[in-house]
């Protein structure tokens, strides 16, 4: 006889994915670096049209609204479109902006070219790589995470010194032209976002999982006067209960409905016998049209399914039902107040440093250092996620809750040795807000909700940094005070550790209720087994 298929397709974990890493590098590489560059290439070009310090608050947060507009919608365009075709198009307008930007000639010329259509390019980017990715990987996610991150690293550490030189040897719109090339390798990072199907490994299966797979059946037993058919073969038997027994027993069965009620995608065969009439009316409401060794009943009718309204479409179409989800709406919640903490902080702690007297030779060095401990630790998570599995969520409170306590010692220090101890601490705690993020997001999201989901979190989190961070500038522009300032940060950093220490514990708590719940229920299943008569 001719064997059945004999193995199992599982993600690569390797193989094409190396390429995917690299290519996800290539993308964020020009864009995360270009934003603490974008004074250094248009610094001059800026204060040469009298615009320097408050155009360029406003393009960096248009940048990022025009981003989190277009990572809300990129799920809906990847059902529609495809994920790839996506990342294509992406690639394209970010390499197309950065063209634009060599005929800009005003403010608004930039808004256009930088914030508009290369934010928008970006926001199609980042939900087609973090998604790729998280299909790609499985079992090493937070190592493989780790390398592409630390490729972004480097480039982010080079780019700036590229820049420099670039503007010194051809000037402002001779590194633009430059910069136009560079960027296009974004489509080169996109073209290599196959589809994980054409790059799937074939697993023999093991001899247990052959056995199961050949004699597998499902058994549901409902009474006899139904109208599925049953074998002649099958042997009837029939119990007498009490109503409160049965009743009992309905509670019992009730409990555990889900493994009979999800059915509807079985295509094997199903043997159908003995049940009461309740769970029987349960069972076949929620399998229809029923099905008995593959055929269906005849007398099972479709419904009419009902218009819906515009409302229902747009929730639908962008996945909105995600916001019920009381932990989803915490990782979102907590990771935008951690994201804008962190980003914050470290932009205005130069600014910081020259109030407190220090050189730009010695800010220079601490910035440096905060830098060079960025790109250790996140070789450092590539390592130790070889031997080490940790859940990405838990890397990422560890990384929330030790930054609140380096934040509070930040505060009482101003001498330099000290100063560029604590620097390289938050740099190296830094990566663990970093690396995880878009793991948190694969490891709670089935894949066929991820995009939507994570759409959802840059749409939130674009429009939050667009909205607090005026907020937050103003404090610091009346005061003066940037260690209330950094109060204030270390505030948000807490506003994301503590709700998610208080769900680790109630989903803990929760859990071991059910625990002990579905032990009584086995006990009072048993105790009612052994008081059922049959005749």
């Amino acid at each position: 006889m001719k064997k059945s298929k004999s193995y199992k397709l599982e993600a690569p974990d390797g193989g094409w994915g190396i390429l995917v890493c690299i290519g996800m590098a290539l993308p964020f590489t020009s864009a995360l670096a270009a934003l603490p560059s974008f004074g250094l290439v248009f610094g001059d070009f800026l204060k040469s049209i009298g615009a320097e310090t408050s155009a360029m608050a406003i393009i960096t947060s248009a940048f990022f609204s025009a981003m989190s507009f277009a990572g809300l919608f990129s799920g809906s365009l990847f059902q529609r479109f495809g994920m790839r075709a996506v990342g294509v198009t992406g690639g394209i307008l970010y390499f197309l902006g950065t063209g634009m930007q060599l005929f800009a000639t005003s403010t608004m010329h930039l808004m256009l070219a930088f914030s508009l259509v290369q934010g928008l390019a970006f926001g199609l980017m980042v939900p087609t790589c973090y998604t790729t990715f998280n299909h790609y990987f499985v079992k090493n996610r937070v190592m493989w995470m780790s390398f592409a991150q630390t490729l972004i690293g480097l480039g982010s550490m080079l780019y700036p010194i590229v820049m420099q030189k670039l503007m010194q040897w051809y000037g402002f719109r001779g590194c633009l032209l430059v910069l136009t090339g560079l960027n296009a390798h974004a489509v080169l990072g996109m073209l290599v976002m196959h589809p994980v199907e054409w790059h799937m490994r074939r697993v023999p299966l093991s001899d247990e999982e052959l056995q199961l797979k050949e004699t597998t059946t499902v058994v549901v037993r409902i009474q006899p006067e139904t109208p599925l058919k049953i074998t002649e073969a099958e042997p009837k038997f029939l119990r007498r209960l009490s109503h409160a027994d049965e009743h009992h027993m309905l509670k019992v069965i009730s409990s555990r409905a889900s493994s009979i009620t999800s059915l509807g995608n079985w295509s094997g065969p199903v043997v159908v016998s003995d049940a009461s009439p309740q769970m029987l009316h349960s069972l076949q409401s929620s399998r229809r049209p029923s099905m008995v060794g593959g055929s269906p009943t005849t007398n099972a009718t479709a419904p009419d399914v009902p218009k819906k309204g515009w409302i229902r479409s747009v929730v639908d179409f962008l996945d909105l039902t995600l916001l019920k989800k009381p932990i989803y709406v915490n990782i979102v919640l907590g990771i935008t107040f951690a994201l804008y903490s962190d980003i914050t902080f470290f932009t205005m702690q130069p600014v910081y440093l020259f109030e407190l007297g220090y050189s730009r030779l010695d800010t220079a060095t601490i910035i440096a250092i905060g830098a060079a401990a960025d790109l250790t630790s996140r070789i450092f998570l590539a390592v130790t996620a070889v031997c080490i599995q940790v859940p990405s969520r838990y890397i990422y409170l560890a990384g929330a809750v030790f930054t609140v306590f380096a934040r509070f010692v930040f505060n009482g220090i101003t001498e330099f040795v000290g100063m560029a101890c604590i620097t390289g601490v938050i740099g190296f705690l830094r990566t663990w807000l970093h690396v995880p993020l878009p793991l948190v997001f694969a490891d709670y999201l089935p894949k066929e909700r991820f995009a939507t989901g994570y759409g959802l979190f840059m749409f939130t989190q674009g429009n939050a940094m667009f909205l607090i961070g005026p907020i937050v500038g103003i404090i610091r522009d009346k005061t003066r005070d940037y260690l209330l300032v950094f109060n204030i940060l270390n505030g948000f950093m807490i506003l994301c550790a503590v709700p998610w220490v208080i769900e680790v514990l109630i989903v803990k708590f929760r859990r071991r209720n059910k625990i002990e719940r579905n032990n009584v229920d086995h006990e009072d299943v048993t105790d009612a087994g052994s008081t059922t008569v049959v005749h």
